[in-house]
């Protein structure tokens, strides 16, 4: 997402918070050092699991890992576990069911038991209790989200039945002072994506094939909630929106071809008949006439970041979101037939390097499945035009089944460190950020999925 200065202000006042309900920190431990605590997603038990790295004796070691206390009790068979964001300490997750959100699904939010502290040049990080439950909200009346979005130091879930979004405060989640968890804003319908800018506006898509409907995207005042809050709507000339997000004042979209973008009119001074979208190609597939496309986007620093085509037309794509006319750059990544790119993960390195990271997950055949290593700025002037391919690195099986069972890879608050799920295995693996080797395997059990890393390596003072 488009991290300005009031969200580093706003996240640096997060991660120091401490609640007003007494807190037991955690016993002098004899595993060492905590370096890092994960949070994965084990689609096998449809719940979620922690564990923790720490140095002993110079070595990093997986000491321990568990179960989250007071997660939702879910159905396998009939619930997913879908996006999950963390801001600060807090981590928000969307559940979905399979019956149009009639059975159960909603959201749980964690505090995952890690301040930490700014100190200019560094961080602090205090390892406390264990991850546990702060929020939780899972019935017939949460509209079956499956979307999860953070802007300006906010979530946002996209309620796809209900053909709106909750916004939910961090803030209010620690302190439990929010008994409504969050605002309903109306915008969007159907499998809804959306994009919040400075706190004023969002633009959440419709997916609805219905020409009356298709390409249509509501523009809603988030000073406002309930129906009351679309101010305008209008509509791109192509439908299949699938994706969203927000860069330097502009807000982008993948449909069917390519992407649009708009100036984000976060004063709500423009009509449905003044918004004037921006095309830019990703070309066509050699195989048919289809325009090649998108389904999601990363951003780093003022670049919007996402993948198109396969194959040997496979590619990374970068567009500057501040430029005057932003333009599509493409990086070729040859992708062996039977897998598909992964949504890039960016990360700014402890060195200072930025790193994509690509997985080549398996949709068939037997091909192994890689993991795909981008150096972002070569020559550390931040313009990525001269991104390049450094490394492919073998990873264990995914267990892909439509949106679910891909590899996932997070990141240390340092930048030393990452960690890579291995859905088919049933194992976690520790990647070095300094050398981009492996450095460990790890058996946790179910099928590990997304994954999100908090900390950094424990000081004491």
């Amino acid at each position: 997402m488009n991290h300005k200065l009031s969200l580093w202000h706003f996240t640096t006042l997060l991660m120091g918070f401490a609640l007003a309900v007494p807190m037991q920190a955690e016993e002098a431990s004899t595993d060492g050092t905590p370096v890092m605590r994960i949070l994965w997603q084990d689609r096998e038990g449809k719940t979620l699991r922690w564990g923790q790295f720490s140095k002993v004796d110079s070595q990093i070691e997986f000491t321990k890992h568990d179960a989250v206390e007071g997660f939702p009790q879910l159905d396998a068979e009939r619930n997913e576990l879908v996006q999950m964001e963390r801001i600060g300490r807090v981590v928000v997750v969307g559940i979905r069911d399979d019956d149009q959100g009639k059975y159960q699904s909603g959201w749980a939010a964690l505090d995952m038991g890690v301040r930490s502290h700014s100190h200019g040049d560094h961080d602090d990080h205090d390892y406390r209790e264990p991850p546990h439950v702060i929020a939780s909200v899972v019935d017939q009346s949460q509209g079956n989200p499956a979307h999860l979005y953070q802007y300006d130091g906010e979530f946002f879930l996209a309620n796809d039945k209900r053909d709106g979004f909750t916004q939910l405060s961090p803030l209010h989640l620690l302190r439990q002072d929010d008994k409504k968890h969050g605002q309903f804003r109306r915008g969007g319908g159907g499998h809804i994506t959306l994009a919040a800018i400075d706190g004023k506006v969002a633009y959440s898509t419709w997916s609805s094939r219905d020409e009356k409907k298709s390409g249509l995207i509501d523009v809603s005042d988030l000073s406002k909630t309930g129906e009351d809050a679309i101010a305008y709507s209008f509509q791109l000339p192509v439908g299949g929106l699938h994706g969203a997000t927000a860069n330097e004042g502009r807000v982008f979209f993948a449909p069917s071809d390519g992407i649009y973008y708009v100036d984000a009119d976060v004063n709500l001074k423009q009509s449905p008949e003044s918004v004037e979208p921006q095309h830019l190609s990703f070309g066509k597939a050699e195989d048919s006439e289809r325009p090649n496309r998108t389904g999601a986007f990363t951003t780093h620093r003022n670049w919007v970041l996402c993948n198109t085509g396969k194959h040997d037309k496979a590619a990374l794509c970068l567009i500057d979101a501040a430029a005057q006319q932003p333009s599509v750059i493409k990086l070729p990544i040859d992708t062996p037939d039977g897998l598909s790119l992964t949504t890039p993960a960016t990360v700014v390195t402890s060195a200072g390097k930025r790193y994509a990271f690509l997985f080549q997950d398996r949709k068939e055949g037997d091909v192994a499945e890689q993991l795909v290593v981008v150096d972002l700025d070569p020559n550390a002037d931040r313009d990525l035009s001269d991104a390049k391919v450094v490394k492919h690195l073998p990873v264990g099986p995914s267990q892909v089944t439509g949106h679910y069972g891909h590899h996932e890879i997070d990141f240390d608050a340092d930048g030393r460190w990452a960690v890579v799920t291995n859905p088919g295995s049933g194992k976690l693996q520790l990647l070095s950020l300094n050398d981009l080797e492996f450095r460990g395997e790890y058996e946790v059990g179910g099928m590990p999925t997304k994954v999100l890393c908090v900390g950094g390596e424990q000081t004491h003072h």
